[in-house]
């Protein structure tokens, strides 16, 4: 599936302590990356079980 293709919405809010939910921004259709930037991505796992496994 190309990113032309692909369908995805996004909907931002937040839940506060007493479970109610506050919209900050309301649905709207948003187009994937094919591959994200390397910025973008989240740094490998730095935790002792997976610094002792192989990557």
């Amino acid at each position: 599936m190309s990113a032309e293709t692909a369908r995805m919405t996004l909907k931002v809010y937040e839940v506060n302590r007493d479970g109610i939910t506050r919209v900050l921004r309301e649905e709207a259709p948003v187009t994937p990356l094919e591959r994200p930037e390397d910025s973008h991505r989240f740094p490998p796992c730095a935790c002792p079980r997976c610094v002792k496994s192989p990557r």
